[in-house]
This record gives structure tokens, C-alpha cells and sequence, in this order.
């Protein structure tokens, strides 16, 4: 098995401007001692560094990549926004959607996100490598064709997808979102497509709050192909991997892909400041061997993580790495410590039995 492994130091240099968690400062709003958005280059460079140093970084094929070109952009993104993004990036940053500030060569940060997620995805459909990540930052998942919001400039992995779909290397795919914020992005990007099946798996109501309805099945020829899970607060390591066995892979088999694509997002992790859910190194984990287990079954194992969010600097790494870990089939691990106190403060069986009832009546209305 090759795995590869798509990351650019320039990637960790995309700055965000002055926040106080996801507040702009001003008025009452203090400045934070670190300064920024949560969403900062640590929790990425140190995943990189603990796999440097277990070793992890020996076992994989580690790339960079080329910048999307205009050409791959203007497949998702309308030439109007494009122009608006790169004269503010040009003249030193600022904001242009919700949540999505940026500084001068943002532009340019963006672009070479997004391409290591289309290089990540030509290098699997392809068949040069079997399976990949690419450690793409800024994210992606929240970016609409012409609405950058929630930390995402350019919508990455819809982009590399277009490319791939563009190429002709595949022909149909789907779109698995773990990361605890609705997809809203993706979903938007492919609502109406029936080659492109979206599946988003986030907590109700945190962000975009106003998105990601159970109901929102998608319009014309892509009605029935995008599913949205929205999960209770609270939800867990057995609540996870009960909506994946009863809702994502019955979908995934029923849509029969030739890629799949992961928005890998960790900030359902318990120590997430931005999230409430207490999923462990050990649920993405599973998580991740499950999916490659189906992706073997559907599509010869084609399948690509994009990083999408997490913000606990001390946690990611661990989730980061086992995940990667998993997906190279690699016995090199960073044991967790704080693995065993996770698993103690799991939710308790009631509650549990809810959660995992709501996931049935959630599989139940969507006819899976």
C-alpha cells in the first residue's frame, strides 16, 4: 500500500487577522494572549511533527504541489469572486465573507490549498498512489461558490473533484463529512448533482446554524444525493460509529462511487473549544479504517482525506496521526494520554441508547 502525504510550510503561514476565539476585538472583545483565529497553523504543524517524530513521516510518500490554476478555480468559483479575493489579498488582507479573514498572499495560500487537494485526488484516481491526505489549510468545506465563510476561502476538495471529474479519472464520487460543522460548502457546490453523492455528518445547530436540515436531500437530478446527519450534542465514540455502519455506508454501497472523499475535520474531538462532542483518537480511527474497508469494497480502495477543522492544539496531533496512521496501514503509534480518560467520560448508556435511537429515526426518514 502507498500512502500519500500532501503538505507546503506556505500552508502554515496563511494568517487570519485579529480575533478573540471567532470574535473580531474591539469594544469589549480583548485580544487572545496567542492572538488569531482558532483556526491557526499549530494544530497542523504539530500533527506533522509528532509523525516526524514517531516515524510516521518515513512510511508515507510526501508531496507538495502546484497552486490550482484559475482554470481549476473557475470550475466552482465565478470569476467575480476570484477577482474581489486576489485585489484584497494583493492589498493586504481583509475579510470578504463570514468568519473568512485573511492576509496579503492569502490569495495565493488558497490556491495552493486547494491544490493539494486536486493533486491528492489526481495522484488516487490515477492509480499512482492508492490512498492520500492532503493537510490542505485554509479549509475548505464552508466555502460556497461565491461565499467564503467559516475560516474557508476556496472551496478545496470541490475543486479537486471537478478536476478529477474534468479529466475524466472519475466519474462518480462521494463526499463523506465528518468535520463537526455542517458541509455546507461541498453541499452547495454539487446540491443539484446526481454524479456527486454529499454526506455530512455534524452537531445540530453549531455552525452554519441555519444549515444542514435532515430534510435538505438536494434539488432537481441531485435530489436524494446529498444527506445530512445532524447529531445531538453529546455524541460520542459509539454514536459515530453507529452512524456510520446505519447511515453512511448503506448510502455509500447504494450510490457505489469510484472515489471517496473524506472532509477529515477533528473538532468532534472532546477537547474541541468549538464543538461538544467527545469522539477519541480512537473513533477517527475506526472511523477512518471503516471507510477504507468500504472504499476496498466499492472502489478498489480509491480515497482521498482532505483536512477540514479541529482546533484543540494538544488533541488533533493524536486524532491527526492516528488517522494517518490507519490510512498507511503503518503499526507506527503516538499512544494517546489522554486516550483511557476520554473512554471513562464516554456518555452514559441511557444517554447513549437516545442518541443512538436518534440516528435511527434519522435512517429511518431518509429511507436507509
Amino acid at each position: 500500500m502507498t500512502t500519500g502525504f500532501f503538505w507546503d510550510e506556505m500552508c502554515f503561514w496563511h494568517a487570519g487577522g485579529n480575533y478573540a476565539s471567532t470574535m473580531p476585538i474591539g469594544g469589549l472583545v480583548q485580544p487572545l494572549a496567542a492572538g488569531g483565529l482558532p483556526e491557526s497553523p499549530e494544530t497542523k504543524r504539530r500533527l506533522k511533527s509528532l509523525m516526524d517524530v514517531t516515524g510516521l513521516s518515513r512510511e508515507l510518500d510526501l508531496r507538495s504541489a502546484a497552486p490550482a490554476t484559475r482554470e481549476d478555480l473557475l470550475r466552482v468559483h465565478p470569476a467575480h469572486y476570484l477577482d474581489a479575493f486576489k485585489e484584497l489579498s494583493d492589498a493586504g488582507g481583509g475579510e470578504i465573507g463570514h468568519h473568512a479573514p485573511f492576509a496579503k498572499g492569502g490569495y495565493e495560500i488558497a490556491a495552493l490549498s486547494a491544490g493539494l487537494t486536486l493533486a491528492a485526488i489526481d495522484a488516487v484516481t490515477t492509480g499512482e498512489l492508492e490512498n492520500a491526505y492532503a493537510l490542505s489549510r485554509p479549509p475548505g468545506h464552508h466555502c460556497t461558490p461565491d461565499g467564503p465563510q467559516g475560516f474557508c476561502l476556496m472551496a478545496n476538495i470541490a475543486i479537486g473533484i471537478e478536476a478529477a471529474l474534468a479529466k475524466g479519472t472519475a466519474k462518480r464520487v462521494a463526499v463523506l463529512d465528518w468535520d463537526v460543522h455542517h458541509g455546507n460548502g461541498t453541499e452547495a457546490v454539487f446540491y443539484d448533482r446526481d454524479d456527486v453523492l454529499t454526506i455530512s455528518l455534524h452537531q445540530q445547530g453549531n455552525y452554519p446554524a441555519t444549515t444542514g436540515a435532515l430534510t435538505d436531500r438536494g434539488a432537481g437530478k441531485g435530489e436524494g444525493y446529498n444527506i445530512n446527519l445532524p447529531l445531538h450534542a453529546g455524541c460520542g465514540h459509539t454514536a459515530y460509529m453507529h452512524a456510520l455502519n446505519r447511515v453512511v455506508m448503506p448510502a455509500l454501497t447504494a450510490f457505489k462511487p469510484d472515489l471517496i472523499v473524506v472532509a477529515c475535520g477533528y473538532d468532534a474531538g472532546m477537547t474541541d473549544p468549538l464543538a461538544r462532542m467527545q469522539c477519541t483518537s480512537q473513533t477517527f480511527s475506526e472511523m477512518t479504517q471503516a471507510i477504507m474497508d468500504t472504499a476496498t469494497t466499492l472502489c478498489d480502495g480509491k480515497l482521498v482525506l482532505v483536512h477540514e477543522g479541529g482546533y484543540s492544539e494538544t488533541y488533533v496531533p493524536f486524532c491527526g496521526h492516528a488517522v494517518i496512521a490507519t490510512l498507511a496501514g503503518s503499526a507506527i503509534t503516538a499512544p494517546d494520554p489522554l486516550l483511557s480518560a476520554f473512554q471513562y467520560r464516554q456518555p452514559a448508556p441511557a444517554f447513549d441508547a437516545f442518541l443512538r435511537q436518534s440516528i435511527d429515526d434519522m435512517a429511518t426518514h431518509l429511507s436507509l
